[in-house]
């Protein structure tokens, strides 16, 4: 199995997660780790370098020029996948944390004919960090009963299997038109090529994200999602679309009585917290019910703040580097 972890200025999380993939467990001599150093300007390198010796399984390999069309992370993947020799890609982040029995679970989700396989990521810490991580659950979950609907939305890079076969198919990220957001983009086109996908939600692919640490950050990664929001199924907006005329609705003066605005809004946090709450039973999580019922405000209020921060004139920027807001 080859797991391929692409790290750009990852210096202050990247042992976390190099920790948890050494304690995996799966037999070392079946495991090889990659990591790619994007050209960091930290002590990224440095750390890996610490961290895997006497460490064979792991490789820490210096990525310098660009391979096709691809770009950024897509660039580092396009290596790594290049480099790697085993038939199964493992992805995940430099800030994630993965579960001891991460590789064969999702391994076992993908038999013939699934070509991409999604896993569950939370987040912890803070309050701050809690609240992203129920917002992860949501929208992972959310994602999942789309996909057993028949409605395959997208696969998340930060814990994902790609089978060397699908992979190929597409003719990798070298040969990929570029984007930014790179998973949903190998997603569509694994899709396309008849690959079957699956989003499972078990504690034994359950990956913690390191939070961003500030609302700058948070706002900063959330216009690059919101990029590819741009591109995903109708459906997906359609759901969006319903939230914001929710509040619209119950926001309009003098539309509705105010016992059933009321009603309205407990109502939906009622069910929202149901969800959140099946959500992490299913993930081996726990939350505090206080947390639970403070999300609701977070997500209004952050949902407002990405709009706005998106709109707002100019280039994505993510780990030290600018992105064209037109993709190409």
């Amino acid at each position: 199995m080859s797991i391929l972890v692409a790290a750009r200025n990852e210096a202050a999380t990247i042992e976390r997660c190099l920790a948890s993939l050494a304690e995996l467990n799966y037999p070392v001599d079946k495991l090889e780790i990659l990591i790619g150093d994007d050209a960091s300007t930290d002590e990224t390198s440095a750390v890996v370098q610490r961290f895997i010796k006497d460490q064979p399984h792991f490789q820490l390999l210096p990525i310098r020029h660009r391979l096709g069309t691809a770009r950024g992370k897509g660039n580092v993947l396009a290596h790594l996948c290049r480099a790697a020799t085993t038939d199964y890609f493992l992805l995940t982040d430099a800030d994630m944390a993965l579960s001891p029995d991460w590789v064969q679970t999702m391994v076992a989700a993908a038999p013939a004919g699934v070509g991409i396989v999604t896993g569950i990521t939370t987040a912890d810490g803070s309050l701050f960090g809690r609240l992203q991580g129920l917002d992860w659950l949501f929208g992972l979950n959310l994602i999942r009963l789309l996909t057993d609907c028949g409605l395959p939305i997208t696969a998340v890079g930060n814990n994902m299997l790609v089978t060397r076969a699908a992979y190929e198919s597409s003719g990798g990220y070298e040969a990929l038109a570029f984007s930014i957001t790179e998973d949903l983009q190998l997603f569509q086109q694994v899709v396309a090529q008849g690959w079957r996908c699956q989003n499972i939600i078990d504690p034994r692919v359950l990956g913690i994200s390191a939070p961003q640490p500030t609302l700058g950050h948070l706002l900063r990664q959330r216009k690059r999602w919101m990029k590819g929001a741009s591109r995903l199924p109708w459906q997906l907006g359609a759901l969006f679309s319903f939230y914001g005329m929710f509040y619209t609705v119950l926001g309009w003066p003098n539309l509705l009585p105010l016992s059933t605005i009321g009603m309205l809004y407990a109502g939906k946090v009622l069910c929202q917290s149901l969800f959140l709450t099946i959500t992490l039973r299913q993930a081996g999580h726990r939350e505090r019910l206080g947390v639970l019922l403070l999300y609701d405000g977070y997500l209004l209020l952050m949902s407002l703040a990405v709009l706005a921060y998106t709109v707002w004139p100019g280039n994505i920027e993510w780990k030290a580097r600018r992105y064209d807001w037109v993709e190409g």
